[in-house]
């Protein structure tokens, strides 16, 4: 069909998420037609480099015959099976299986959803029923951090902490509650990792306090925060933070949406910290993107407490159509083994030091205030004054020139709304390819560099030399 007819179509027709609805009618849609390894191409036949993994998940990369042949299979032989009424697949069953087999801990029940947004929602409703049938009815208030992203729904937005979630969405809702950012980079008390520990230990036992901990039920929180600006914080912070939520009976969720399934090294990134929350949410990586899917994995503690305190013989009302779908289970379960067997994860870990290391290089470009990053995801926070850390103005829509230059080099990544660029390639990238990457990136930002208006916003230190 002709690409000019498409976006004709989807001008007319398509809404697009997270997007301004009257400027996605005024530029229409690049329309993506094919995708191999780490690349993509559109309807008019240029070819990008995907640093970002579609939407941070497309992790084991484009064109895998194997995944297609598992759904294929799946679906010849029995493309849906309710869970309802006490049916199962045996595809469900077994991803099931093999989550729990690989979370830590005794996070050993595995509830699927459609994707991360979902699940988080799910959890918040398991946490709800936990502990209305545990007898702690009052445990209503959920916290979670500032820049935290945990999804769209009409619950998990408010547990999302970013302004475009609530605006003229009458959101958070009062029991929704959050602390400070660890964020090393703009922390007011410094980047000192013993120090910003300290002070989120701080600020988390002051917010139960002020609820009352017999009244809060759960903290949310990333290993590393994704949406936000991929902020990473210090070893140690996120054991820190289990040990808080254990002392006052907090039930813990750690939302591996982003981080999971290799996207900063281990299969799940709070494996570096050694912790076992009682809920983990997971999906993109999941199924790798190929098809839709996320999981709520839950401790036995909360699963035995709501299997053996529930109403006997009462059905406990949560439930989707799809929730594990077998074409999805399938899919998953073969994603899962391309990881492990088909060595991906092992080339995450090795690429993504190569990754890291290239990032770096970036740290004295005029316009990169910090590179932070690990594993496979990364990000550079832009400024136009690196001794004060100045964000550029609004007006100078930095990220968004930065994101178009950029694609005219045949590169993707994301923009975040305030001056931060995310990256998040395939674990399949071969060293070539972040080589590759690195250097459309460092030339995106030396064409900005050489924009009149960016030259003037830029602050010099008296007697440097303008940048060509």
């Amino acid at each position: 069909m002709e690409n000019d007819y498409l976006e004709e179509l989807d001008r007319a027709h398509l809404v697009h998420p997270v997007a301004s609805w009257s400027e996605q009618e005024r530029r229409g849609s690049t329309v993506l037609e094919s995708g191999s390894g780490a690349y993509l191409r559109d309807k008019e036949g240029h070819e990008y480099l995907d640093g970002f993994s579609g939407l941070w998940c497309v992790n084991i990369g484009y064109g895998h015959q194997s995944v297609v042949e598992a759904a294929t299979r799946q679906m010849q032989r029995l493309p849906y099976a309710t869970g309802y009424f006490h049916y199962a697949s045996e595809p469900s069953i077994l991803f099931a299986e093999a989550i729990a087999r690989r979370t830590p801990g005794d996070l050993n029940h595995v509830y699927f959803t459609l994707g991360g947004s979902d699940a988080v929602d799910s959890a918040v409703r398991f946490i709800r029923y936990y502990h209305s049938v545990t007898g702690a009815q009052q445990r209503k208030h959920f916290i979670a951090l500032e820049r935290g992203y945990h999804g769209s729904t009409s619950t998990g937005s408010g547990l999302t902490a970013l302004p475009v979630f609530h605006d003229n969405f009458d959101g958070p809702s009062s029991f929704q509650h959050y602390i400070p950012s660890p964020y090393p980079y703009r922390n007011p008390i410094g980047p000192d990792p013993d120090a910003i520990i300290t002070e989120s230990v701080r600020t988390l036992r002051a917010a139960i306090e002020r609820l009352g901990a017999e009244n809060v039920a759960a903290f949310f929180c990333e290993p590393i925060q994704g949406s936000g600006g991929i902020i990473v914080p210090p070893k140690g912070w996120l054991k820190a933070i289990h040990g808080v939520c254990r002392e006052y009976g907090v039930l813990m969720v750690v939302d591996e949406v982003i981080t999971g399934f290799g996207r900063t090294g281990p299969l799940f990134a709070l494996e570096e910290e050694d912790v076992v929350p009682d809920l983990m949410t997971m999906a993109k990586g999941l199924t790798s993107g190929y098809a839709p899917l996320g999981a709520v994995v839950m401790s036995e503690r909360v699963y035995r407490g709501i299997a053996d305190n529930a109403p006997e013989g009462k059905p406990i009302g949560h439930g989707f159509t799809y929730s594990g779908h077998p074409v999805s289970c399938a899919v998953g379960l073969e994603v899962l083994r391309i990881y492990e067997e088909g060595g991906l994860l092992a080339n995450g870990r090795q690429v993504g030091a190569h990754f890291q290391q290239r990032l770096a290089e970036l740290a004295d470009h005029p316009l990169v205030g910090e590179v932070r990053g690990r594993g496979l995801l990364g990000a550079l926070e832009l400024v136009t004054d690196k001794v004060n850390k100045t964000k550029p103005a609004a007006s100078l829509d930095l990220a968004g020139r930065l994101l178009t230059m950029a694609k005219e080099r045949g590169l993707i990544f994301r923009a975040f709304a305030d001056d931060i660029l995310g990256f998040a390639p395939p674990l399949c990238c071969t060293h070539e390819d972040i080589d590759l990457l690195i250097d459309r990136l460092s030339a995106t930002l030396d064409a900005a560099l050489a924009q009149p208006d960016i030259q003037k916003a830029l602050h010099r230190p008296l007697g440097s030399v303008p940048a060509a």
